[in-house]
């Protein structure tokens, strides 16, 4: 009988792996020098890929894999600068109303036998012209078409000259055009594969779509005719292939992690979080030789909005608001619950990286001041027990948990109820959940995106206002931020409307996130960037 030591095993399960990596990745036609498992890049996503069209990619799963197959006219770097990508440069009008776009003449689409001769062609502005119609066309129903509505035309001026005209100025217009959903896509590959196209992408990126056998794997080849070069005149990308799995279980995924057949692991899931960080948040010694951690900041703000457009709603009397704010130790929060990842919002609703974020005052751990507020609120209402309800979904339970005891000590009662995030987001936009918690990860990087949740015009379900606040004064500075074109004076506008938000409090600022990633010690050039985009056009993988 032959006795398998724990080494032999582990090395028997990674053999296995990166075998069955390497029949998804390459079929047996191709040189085995290809094949090597370095070049191929492997992540988890536990939440399935609905669509690989960017007219549709709404989500962080869906844009992470469309992020790899398209480009579009600018994109954003590691600092959140906007630079260029299929356009080489842009002009602005002096009235900040029109934009023209100066194309590459060297970017060409996959290949498709569709494309004739070639089976390929060089994107032009006409391009453009027809991939941002596409996502304003109805029938399609993308949920990216609210890019536009400050777009008043666009048009090919000529083969690399695009043009836009905004009905009036939008300082963060050219931070809009860096999401997905403005990709250039190709007409007569869109048209043969019509709603079909979801799954058979074809786009400009560093990597091309491969294999996609929907909740099981998807599998991206490396683009040979790929644009941009390294700064030492290298060819992008220099991995050989993405290979990405659809485990639902974080738990699971983290496994697949520490046996070495994943490569990436982001953000922190309680599961595993105890595991591998220490109280500090820093890794435990255990993981410390084969894992890289990085973290930055993250922008994403979590909280509790407060449904005020129901003035039955127990939670919604301001007095409350504002005892609720005060009733709990954000501090300990983040050191107990997320091992010290995460910044305590103890300032406005604007995350720390954005102009209008000024380190305003806002609610820190006052519990004598909370039990002032609650007997004032019993003295005006005559309501002695105070009732509010929590609804979250499973991930966030114990922050939930640990403010209903908060609460609990200054006297009001809660309840916290569970369900999926998915009825959550249905019951918010309707207006019937009076305390939900969620979280705002910036479309853009511009506080805009922040605010415009507080804009009386934007009331679910018709816009992310889902607290239903209404205020003149803050509408009317929202309203003159978007016209004013000085970047000084915009963020002082931004600083104004944040701190009215902390003297109103139609929400409760819960912390600032941070991105966490994960990698095997061999994984070079996976940054990191405020947004938590996935760059993997420069990364790299060693033996």
């Amino acid at each position: 009988m032959i006795k398998l030591t724990m080494q032999h095993f582990k090395l028997v399960i990674t053999y296995i792996s990166i075998l069955c990596l390497l029949l998804i990745s390459f079929s047996c036609q191709q040189d085995t020098s290809e094949s090597r498992d370095h070049l191929v890049f492997r992540y988890n996503e536990h939440a399935n890929i609905t669509s690989l069209d960017p007219a549709f990619a709404k989500d962080q799963r869906n844009i992470w894999a469309v992020h790899q197959l398209f480009n579009g006219l600018v994109e954003m770097d590691s600092d959140l600068n906007v630079i260029p990508a299929i356009a080489t440069s842009w002009k602005v009008s002096d009235d900040a109303l029109t934009y023209v776009f100066t194309l590459r003449d060297d970017v060409q689409f996959h290949k498709h036998e569709l494309f004739g001769k070639d089976s390929t062609r060089i994107v032009t502005a006409q391009d453009f012209e027809y991939s941002f119609g596409r996502i304003l066309d109805d029938r399609l129903a993308s949920s990216g078409r609210w890019i536009f509505k400050s777009v008043k035309s666009f048009k090919a001026i000529d083969a690399k000259t695009f043009q836009i005209q905004l009905k009036q100025p939008f300082p963060a217009f050219l931070s809009l055009l860096t999401m997905k959903y403005c990709s250039v896509v190709p007409k007569e590959i869109v048209e043969h594969y019509g709603n079909d196209f979801r799954a058979h992408p074809i786009g400009t990126g560093p990597f091309q779509f491969k294999i996609w056998e929907e909740n099981t794997k998807l599998v991206l080849r490396k683009n040979p005719t790929y644009f941009e070069k390294d700064e030492a005149g290298n060819n992008l990308p220099y991995l050989e292939a993405v290979a990405i799995t659809f485990l639902p279980d974080k738990q699971s995924e983290f496994l697949q992690f520490v046996q070495g057949n994943i490569d990436f692991l982001n953000s922190l899931d309680p599961s595993y979080q105890d595991e591998i960080l220490n109280a500090t948040g820093h890794l435990r010694a255990t993981y410390a030789e084969d894992v890289n951690m990085i973290s930055g900041p993250y922008l994403n703000t979590e909280y509790l909005g407060i449904f005020i457009g129901d003035s039955t709603n127990v939670s919604s009397h301001h007095l409350l608001r504002k005892a609720m704010n005060y009733s709990f130790d954000r501090k300990k929060m983040i050191t107990y619950l997320r091992s010290g990842i995460g910044t305590p919002a103890i300032h406005g609703f604007i995350p720390k990286g954005l102009p209008g974020f000024d380190n305003i005052k806002g609610f820190e751990y006052e519990p004598e001041l909370a039990k002032n507020l609650v007997n004032q609120y019993i003295e005006e209402t005559g309501n002695t027990t105070p009732e509010v309800a929590i609804t979250t979904n499973g991930q966030y339970l114990n922050f939930c948990e640990y403010i209903q005891r908060e609460l609990e000590k200054v006297g009001i009662k809660a309840s916290v109820n569970v369900i999926p995030a998915s009825t959550i987001r249905e019951l918010r936009s309707k207006g019937e959940l009076p305390i939900f918690r969620a979280s705002w990860i910036a479309d853009y990087p511009d506080a805009e995106n922040y605010l415009s949740l507080f804009y009386s015009k934007n009331f679910a379900p018709n816009g992310p206002n889902y607290t239903h606040f209404k205020n003149p004064q803050f509408d009317e500075w929202y309203e003159t931020a978007l016209r004013e074109t000085d970047a000084n004076l915009r963020a002082k506008l931004y600083t104004k409307m944040d701190s009215l938000l902390i003297s109103e409090a139609p929400l409760i600022p819960l912390y600032y996130d941070q991105v966490v990633r994960f990698t095997q010690k061999n994984v070079q050039g996976l940054g990191i960037n405020a947004q938590n985009l996935l760059e993997l056009k420069r990364v790299s993988k060693t033996n």
